[in-house]
This record gives C-alpha cells, structure tokens and sequence, in this order.
C-alpha cells in the first residue's frame, strides 16, 4: 500500500512514513494510492466481533507490511483498553429508525481519542524500532489537543505542542490540555481562532528548514492514520444495524471534514452507506460549498459548539482531490485560490461530492432547543455539536433507511450550553472529578509563526 499527495508533486510514501510525516511536502494531504475492498461476505463476518477485532481487520490492509499482525493487534487492545464502555462505540436508539453513535467513552470524552489513542501507540513503536524523537504540533478547536495530550504524554520519543484559540474552547476541553504535568506537553493559547492555529501549523510543515531541523510531525486529521483509525466505528455500528444486509445512512457535526470523509473511506472500501450527511453550525463553509458551489472563507463566529468554529476545512482536500479525479494539479490549484479567499468547485466535481455529500446547518437557538428535546423526549443528554447532528439528521432522514448520528463528545465537555438548555449541569465521569482543581499549565503565544517557531526550539527536549 502506497499513499500519494492530493497535490501531486510529493514522493510517494509507505504507511509507517505516512504517519509519521504528517503533511506532504508539497502542501498535499496523503491518501492511499488505492482504497482496498471488503466483500459482502467480508462485512458480514464482522458480525459479533469485539471492537478490537473489527479493528484489526478494517485497517490492516491499509497498514500493509509496516507492522507485523501481532504487533498490530497488540497496538490496537492497547490503544482502547482504557475506554469506558465495553462496545468502545456503543448505539443508542433515540427514535423508531434513528440512531445515536456514542464516540465519548475514550479517556478525554471525545471521539478523538478513536484515532489519537491509537496514533500514540503506533508513533511509539515505530519511533522506538527506529531509535528516533519528533516534535509533534498540533492545533485544536478544543478536543484533538487534549486526546493528543493524553495519548503522548509521558512518552521519550516525543515532544508536544499543541495550539489551541485562546478563549475559544469550553472551560473542560482548555482545563484537559493545561493540567497535564508531564515535561514532554505543551499547551499554547494562540491568539486568533483555530483556523489562525491550523494556519501556522501548515507554515511550520512548509518551512521545511524548521520542520526538518526539529523532526517535525502532525497529529491533526491531516495525517492520515487518523482517519483511518475513524473507519472503524462506521463498520462496527452498520454492521450492528444489519450490513451489509442493510444499507445505513450516517450525520456527522463536521468542522474539518476528517471525521466524515473517514465514512466516505468506509462506503469506498464496499460498506452498504446510502448517505452521508455533513452536519454544520452558523461557520458553514460545507454546507455552502454543496448547496452553491462556492468554497469561500467568512468570518469564524464563536457558538456554543466551539469545536466547528472553521472556516478552513483541512479534510475536505482529500474529497476534493476524488472529485476532480485524483488530478493533484486541479487540487494545487484551488488551495493556492484559496488563500486569496476562495474558489469556485467545477459543475462536475460539485456533482461527484453531491452523489456522496448532503448537508445541513444548524442555528445556535436550534442547537439549544435540540439538547432540550432531546432530553425531556429521548432522555438522552447532548453535547452541543451532537445536537447539531441530530437536529440536521431528524430533518432530512429517510424513514425507509436506518440514520446513525454521531455523537461526537460527551456533555460534560460542554455544561454550560447543556446546562442553559436543559436545566441541568452534567457532571464529569468519577475519573476526572477533580479536573477543576488541578494546577493549570499553559504559554499565551501570538499569532506569529518566526515566535511560535522559537518557542518550539527552546522547549523541545529532543
């Protein structure tokens, strides 16, 4: 299995170097060369197998050769074995024919912790294999950075930083990156928006002097092995509701289109997905750009869903480079567009996205009167970016086929609009009671890279 730039002009890559090198060079995302197949009786086999073993069976022909199966496999059981539930991604039923995806049950209440608690353990093996040290940076709109922080903290071969916009995340998402005390972590409120965050992290990647001097390497959705850890849970929940049998569809609250385009990675490889359904607050760049065509940045508007505050989708890149046929010149092409504001999506390519892609926006009034009726009528609590899953998917569901919605973090991240909206304060699970008690550790940084950059240098151990 090779992996390519959605731009072109970057080396091909292996799995392992994939991972580990996050951003191609050529300002590319990688991609696998090939999208591997699972038959009917493939899908169908997955019946009754534990998380694990789904797990394993889902990527290996995506990790190839890099790591031997039993290694694998043993990464893997490490990498869940501290969720909180049984089934990692347990479903539950909200309404005759729809679905809710249960992806908080990690360490730090995320879906994040899917993708990031496995990343650690294969960054980890590999880097040790290889006797190397990296410095990983990251950028966060409140969840990635602290699922990064608590999958690398402590470990020799690497060093951590991680961005985050300084009074734009909920008080939890801040406090679960600045009270972790292990040397090797770096929580660092930018000043701007994420989408200032994820925008100098793209320059340390393209500064190729920096990025090579300090062994540069990214943890967001850009590096590939996140999305693909995301597959999984897209196969275990069709499965549970009867695929491959059965077709399902899937509403995903969506800021950088990682966590969706991984669904598109699942009905690419045979899995029986009829919709996938991008779910968008008021920043709603997606739901634009597949009603009108028109990719074009506005202004980021801070909400009570904090992790979709983007105007610059990372991961839509990769859907567009399918759309225009896997022509890396086409996708170059727009992102260099992109940065003087925007493009315009060719008729053809906007049809290619459209037989994949719905959408939906939420309001934050909407969003609000979602967790409440979600609770008085489902009796089911809801972080504010889940309701925006649901309030899109009950809109636009098709009785005839079963809708999963995902959600994609646990209410407690974000009491205070659950709080304003239902009466009630949820409580953190026993295991992180004292979050608000425990010393804060975190550098206020510009929105400058050159400073960013030294900072990076001075506190790296490696």
């Amino acid at each position: 299995m090779r992996y390519i730039s959605t731009r072109g002009a970057a080396p091909d890559l292996g799995f392992a170097e994939a991972m580990l090198t996050g951003l191609a060079r050529d300002g590319g995302l990688y991609v696998p060369a090939e999208i591997p197949q699972m038959s009917t009786g493939d899908i169908r086999a997955l019946h009754g197998l534990s998380y694990e073993e789904t797990a394993f069976r889902v990527m290996r022909p995506f990790v190839n050769d890099a790591f031997a199966d039993d290694v694998f496999a043993d990464l893997i059981a490490k990498a869940y074995a501290g969720f909180g539930h049984d089934a990692r991604a347990p479903l539950v039923q909200l309404a005759p024919g729809h679905f809710l995806l249960e992806l908080f049950h990690g360490p730090t209440l995320a879906f994040k912790d899917f993708a990031m608690q496995l990343i650690g353990q294969l960054f980890e093996h590999e880097l040790s294999r290889r006797g190397e040290q990296v410095t990983i940076v990251g950028a966060t709109s409140g969840d990635t950075g602290s699922a990064a922080i608590e999958a690398f903290a402590g470990l020799d071969s690497v060093d951590v930083f991680i961005l985050y916009p300084h009074g734009r995340v909920s008080e939890v998402q801040r406090r679960q990156m600045t009270t972790p005390q292990a040397a090797n972590i770096h929580a660092l409120a930018i000043d701007g928006h994420f989408d200032d965050a994820q925008a100098r992290l793209k320059d340390m990647f393209n500064h190729f002097e920096f990025r090579d001097r300090v062994r540069l390497a990214g943890v967001n959705s850009i590096n590939w092995a996140r999305v693909l850890a995301q597959v999984v849970y897209y196969f275990t929940s069709a499965v549970s509701l009867g695929a491959p049998d059965r077709a399902v569809s899937f509403t995903v609250p969506t800021g950088n289109f990682g966590d969706i385009f991984a669904g598109y990675i699942a009905k690419r490889m045979g899995l029986p997905i009829d919709r996938l359904i991008v779910a968008t607050n008021q920043n709603d760049i997606l739901h634009r750009c597949l009603t009108s065509g028109a990719y074009e940045k506005g202004e980021v508007v801070p909400s009570i869903s904090p992790s979709m505050d983007i105007q610059v989708s990372s991961n839509f890149e990769r859907a567009l480079f399918d759309a225009y046929g896997r022509d890396g010149k086409a996708v170059a092409q727009l992102m260099d567009e992109l940065k003087a504001g925007g493009f315009a999506v060719s008729q053809g390519a906007l049809q290619a996205l459209r037989e994949d892609f719905g959408s939906g926006r939420v309001s934050e009034d909407e969003t609000l009167a979602t967790i409440r009726q979600a609770n008085e009528t489902m009796g089911e609590l809801l972080c504010p970016h889940s309701a925006v899953g649901v309030k899109v998917a009950e809109d636009q569901r098709d009785p005839t086929t079963p809708m999963i919605t995902l959600a994609t973090a646990h209410p407690a991240k974000f009491p205070d609009a659950v709080e304003r909206a239902t009466g009630i304060r949820p409580p953190l699970p026993n295991r992180m009671a004292d979050l608000y008690d425990r010393p804060e550790r975190l550098t206020r940084v510009p929105n400058d890279l050159a400073a960013l950059e030294t900072l990076i240098e001075e506190r790296r151990r490696t």
